[in-house]
């Protein structure tokens, strides 16, 4: 568990900046994070950044999602629901992947659009989450092979 990071005193952001790391370059990723915070306070106009954040990560997070499972020579796709834990990591995950997957401007920006998008409910992570449910409601026939 890592501690919390200095500036907002939050454990789930500095997750979301381990994540956003890479080669361990985790002040390049803090000044990335802390730029698309100031990018969501000047665009949203909120002075708590991390208000939008929170939103972002809760609206961004599946309930459902399916899980492969193999039953008498059959792969089913078995609907289950997601821990709380496994929530934020799969939102923390599809933001970030959203975000690098746009072209043409700074990582910073490219974040803080795709957070408050999230925020909103709109962007590439919130349709991840609901393609990730369309595809758990139409295997819920195979919802009985859960362990």
């Amino acid at each position: 568990m890592p501690k919390p990071e200095p500036v907002y005193d939050s454990v789930k952001l500095a997750k979301f900046i381990n994540t956003v790391m890479w080669d361990g370059k985790k002040e390049t990723a803090r000044k990335v994070v802390y730029g698309a915070l100031d990018v969501i306070k000047e665009k949203t106009g909120n002075p708590n950044p991390l208000e939008v954040f929170d939103m972002a990560m809760k609206n961004a997070g599946p309930l459902t999602e399916v899980r492969s499972r193999r039953i008498g020579g059959a792969n089913y796709q078995v609907p289950r629901e997601v821990r709380p834990e496994r929530k934020t990591t799969l939102a923390v995950r599809w933001i970030i992947a959203a975000a690098r997957a746009k072209k043409g401007v700074k990582m910073h920006i490219k974040l803080a659009d795709e957070i408050i998008a999230a925020s909103k409910g709109e962007g590439a992570a919130v349709k991840k989450r609901e393609d990730t449910h369309k595809m758990a409601e139409s295997n819920k026939a195979f919802a009985h092979f859960a362990w």
